[in-house]
């Protein structure tokens, strides 16, 4: 659910870029007022590849970089932190 969490709000970002390059929002087009819708254009599009490629990469800000004094394990990516829960899941005890 999270990373379709995460790609929604990329297509977001984008989406707002695209809109405010082509003045969807119909800003006055005077040239202070050109210069900040500009800005955000670029800010928008800037920050929505940044979550993009984080996206990609599988370097989430909620969690996935975890240092656990116990194990000595740095998880990198949430794969790699899905694959040692699913490892370590309970349920598999049971079943033993």
């Amino acid at each position: 659910m999270k990373m379709f969490f995460g790609i929604f709000m990329v297509l977001v970002y984008l989406g707002m870029a695209v809109m405010m390059a082509l003045n969807v929002f119909n800003w006055s087009t005077t040239p202070l007022w050109n210069a900040v819708r500009w800005f955000f254009v670029v800010l928008f599009a800037a920050y929505g590849l940044y979550r993009g490629y984080r996206e990609v990469k599988g370097e989430h800000s909620y969690g996935m970089r975890r240092y656990d004094d116990d194990d000595d394990q740095q998880y990198t990516s949430y794969s790699e932190r899905l694959k040692q829960m699913e490892d370590n899941n309970p349920a598999d005890y049971e079943k033993k």
